[in-house]
């Protein structure tokens, strides 16, 4: 896990050690045990890297890393199965000089060329140079776990880990109004249409699956780069395997366990995260079952808890501790430490986030690194792609209404109501069931009127941002919606705070619910896998049946990490965080001056109606970057 830089250009001044230095010393949180530079004898290239030392703690594994006489790489991230790879490498003649996963990483390329990507069970962002051909190959993991950000113009191809390095060596710090606008009024972060887009002019994401090659094309008076980008994962949503229960049970959980097992893999030491929810639960559990004498678990595990807020989880949390004799650390977050943190926190993401859930996270990690972890094991990504949410409900009901089976949708409904599921059911889901692409227009429509037609918003603005639009999918299967959330709109959100949060710390994070081989599996399950009986993750509830107890596997009620943040936005400098928020907004022509007269709205549980919240975080990001 480190922190990654590189500047391509045909102008020798714009490739200098000093500006390498300059996006490398912005990085330095996510790699605090050293930096590297290489730069090519034609001054055309050059790399930087800041590195967090996790597997070869030795010098051989510092980067940039050369291979061949040919490749050179600056790397960020883990290949959980370069064990396995290297092995099939050494055979095929390949040779190595260290133990760690970069050199395997050169190997592969060197050996598969783009399809190298295909052999690849990790979390990565890299960018390799090819000296002989003068050609630059960049790649992200499946799922975006770490990120990768570029800017191309001028004569430059500049990329990076996080934004703030390419503010570093000039870069404009612009936010787009259309994405500003979205937020502020939908509370949507991410442009699921266009997924290079990020909330800044001029810089783009590489999105999660994707490759870019660099191309040089000179030119009369000006030379230029073309960056082709490819896509080279999806996840097939459609086609259906049809197991028994057993057979897709044992199939599920021996994925899963193994990507565990190789998510242990580290030279220093690993701990999890502990929410008290299935997930994390789960993720605790099958650690027990690969854990031996050489293992770098600690058996700690590390939690954000909340005494006397109703949803604070403690006790689901010392039942999972007891259980398996863990060491339990716990941290308090609060509205003091969050006003003493704010600041830190914005700078850390970015762009802005929908709500202070992320500020818990940020605190176990805190935690964790004080203890003298590294790594730390997560659950994330299982209610992406397993159908953890309760909004999952609806669309498996309609799924069973539009395919005619209506004793099942009955039997299903039936067996929520009875554990107490409320998510609402009426003649609009019927709709929706029959006729899903008449419904995402209509719920494209509502959205748009919602963004257009909102009081607070300048006219001004709003016209800057007109042509905005807004995705909802058609959704006529479980599958549909879930790879929504998986590919385009949520999952990935949720991955760049972690990432960020993590690396604010120095610290690892490892979600083993992302491997893509159990990802693939779960989405070839037919829908009954995911919600069965009322429960949702049935799955998953089923696998780890016999490890848990029953109180843990069989819960009901869906938490979702969730602080007191209603009564943090109480705390009287956030009141007036909140204000001074709509001044400047309305200063830089963003909100109407009406909107001071207005009281501040309390935060809720959907992030459409956080509007005070969202004022709040947009205004910090705009003050962090201008």
């Amino acid at each position: 896990m480190c922190g990654i830089a590189g500047i391509i250009s045909s102008t020798p001044t714009a490739v200098t050690k000093e500006r390498l230095q300059l996006m490398t010393d912005s990085l330095q949180h996510r790699g605090p045990d050293g930096d590297g530079f290489w730069i090519n004898n034609e001054t055309n290239a050059g790399l930087g890297h800041r590195r967090l030392s996790i597997i070869d703690l030795s010098d051989t594994g510092a980067q940039p890393m050369h291979y061949a006489n040919r490749y050179t790489i600056t790397y960020n991230g883990e290949i959980y199965n370069y064990i396995e790879l290297k092995e099939t490498l050494l055979k095929k003649g390949f040779t190595f000089l260290t133990h760690s996963d970069t050199e395997v990483i050169l190997a592969a390329y060197a050996c598969y060329g783009k399809e190298c990507l295909q052999h690849f069970d990790g979390m990565f962002a890299f960018a390799i140079w090819d000296e002989k051909d003068k050609t630059l190959f960049c790649a992200r993991d499946r799922f975006g776990e770490k990120p990768f950000y570029y800017v191309n113009k001028n004569d430059q191809f500049i990329f990076a880990s996080e934004m703030k390095a390419l503010w570093a060596v000039g870069v404009a710090k612009q936010m787009k109004p259309a994405r500003l606008l979205t937020y502020l009024t939908l509370g949507i972060t991410a442009n699921s249409l266009d997924q290079h887009e990020t909330f800044y002019e001029q810089v783009f994401t590489l999105p999660a699956g994707h490759y870019l090659q660099l191309q040089y094309i000179p030119g009369p008076t000006n030379n230029a780069y073309k960056a082709v980008v490819q896509s080279y994962w999806d996840i097939d949503k459609e086609t259906m395997l049809a197991p028994t229960d057993q057979t897709a049970i044992e199939q599920f959980s021996q994925l899963l366990q193994t990507s565990v097992y190789r998510r242990l893999r580290s030279d220093v030491s690993i701990g999890t995260s502990l929410s008290g929810g299935l997930d994390s639960s789960a993720i605790v559990a099958l650690i027990q079952q690969n854990i031996n004498s050489s293992s770098h678990y600690k058996h700690g595990a590390f939690s954000a808890v909340f005494p006397g807020f109703k949803k604070d989880e403690s006790p689901f949390i010392q039942q999972v501790a007891n259980q398996f004799n863990l060491d339990r650390f716990s941290v308090l977050p609060n509205a003091d430490g969050l006003m003493a943190d704010m600041q830190k926190l914005v700078y850390h993401q970015e762009e802005p986030f929908q709500s202070l859930s992320i500020y818990a996270q940020y605190k176990v990690y805190e935690l964790a690194r004080q203890q003298g972890v590294t790594v730390l094991l997560d659950g994330q990504g299982a209610d992406e792609t397993i159908a953890g949410y309760h909004k999952y409900y609806h669309w498996y009901w309609q799924e069973l209404l539009a395919c005619g089976d209506f004793k099942t949708f009955k039997k299903e409904l039936a067996d929520a109501r009875e554990l107490g599921v409320a998510d609402p059911w009426n003649y609009r889901n019927y709709i929706a069931a029959y006729m899903p692409s008449v419904t995402s227009k209509i719920l494209e429509s509502q959205a748009k009127g919602t963004l257009q037609n909102n009081d607070d918003i300048n006219y001004e603005y709003f016209a800057s941002a007109k042509n905005t639009k807004v995705d909802k999918p058609t959704v006529s299967h479980l599958n549909e919606i879930l790879y929504f959330n998986t590919r385009q709109s949520g999952l990935g959100e949720l991955v760049r705070y972690a990432d960020r949060n993590s690396m604010a710390h120095s610290c690892e994070v490892r979600l083993p619910f992302l491997s893509h081989e159990l990802v693939e599996y779960i989405f070839s399950l037919p829908s009954n896998f995911k919600i069965r009986e009322g429960f949702t993750k049935w799955i998953l509830r089923k696998s780890v049946d016999h490890l848990l107890p029953a109180t843990i596997t069989w819960r009901t009620d869906k938490i979702g990490f969730e602080p007191p943040q209603q009564q943090w936005l109480q705390h009287k400098e956030l009141i007036e965080y909140q204000h001074e928020s709509r001044r400047n907004l309305v200063k830089k022509g963003v909100l109407k001056a009406s909107i001071l007269n207005k009281p501040l709205q309390p935060m809720h549980a959907h992030a459409a109606g956080n509007v005070d919240w969202r004022n709040l975080c947009a205004n910090m990001c705009m003050e962090a970057w201008q």
